[in-house]
């Protein structure tokens, strides 16, 4: 029995993509230093699109989307457990780039690929008519989702949520900072993004997965 959420279109879309290495052999730029390992769940029911940026290295060995502290914090912002967050039939998950981009000098996690967008992004959201709210998480993919709408940074598009929020077009998009440890300084500068985005977002979420059979919404 094929899993709830996976069509045969969405399967054989997935099975194209992990087998994608256009950025190690096509690339644009400097190839990919390690071997690819293209990281998705698409599904042809969800309702709600986790539009990321790409995954770390957490996510790199298990192959599995959000499956570190950013993902925890993510699902609390979300109210919703892992079962929810990974039940494909609800929700799915498409990053900017699929593949571990790589550490900079940092020790922080490179850009997503530039490959990956132009190749693969509009056939997938074609194939997810079912999505109705994206969470664009960083700022990659509020460019790409928002476009015009997308702010001058990062902090000036999630700013700007309830008017992203009000503007009219289908699916809705969410804004939202990375989840990353790494912008813990960040929430604590601009605490009315958990007093006021985080409770809307949960609304929001909880709406979506409302009409879903056995969803398990926690928090507010």
């Amino acid at each position: 029995m094929r899993e709830p959420g996976l069509s045969e279109a969405i399967d054989t879309l997935e099975t194209e993509i992990r087998a994608c290495r256009i950025c190690r052999d096509a690339p644009t730029g400097k190839p990919l230093a390690h071997e690819p390992r293209p990281v998705t769940r698409l599904s042809a029911t969800a309702r709600i699109l986790v539009a990321g940026q790409a995954p770390g290295v957490r996510v790199h060995a298990s192959g599995l989307p959000f499956t570190d502290p950013s993902g925890d914090r993510l699902r609390a912002w979300m109210g919703i457990d892992a079962a929810t967050f990974y039940d494909r039939s609800k929700v799915a998950v498409l990053a900017m780039g699929f593949c571990f981009p790589g550490h900079d000098a940092k020790g922080g996690d490179l850009p997503p690929r530039r490959e990956c967008a132009p190749a693969w992004r509009a056939r997938a959201m074609a194939a997810m008519p079912g999505v109705e709210l994206v969470l664009a998480v960083g700022r990659s993919a509020q460019g790409w989702h928002l476009g015009a709408r997308a702010g001058t940074d990062l902090t000036a598009t999630v700013a700007d949520w309830r008017a992203i929020l009000a503007a009219e077009g289908s699916p809705t998009v969410f804004p939202l900072p990375h989840p990353s440890w790494r912008n813990s300084a960040w929430l604590k500068r601009h605490s009315w993004f958990e007093d006021e985005a985080i409770p809307e977002l949960r609304r929001r979420v909880a709406a979506a997965l409302a009409h879903a059979p056995e969803e398990r919404i926690i928090g507010n």
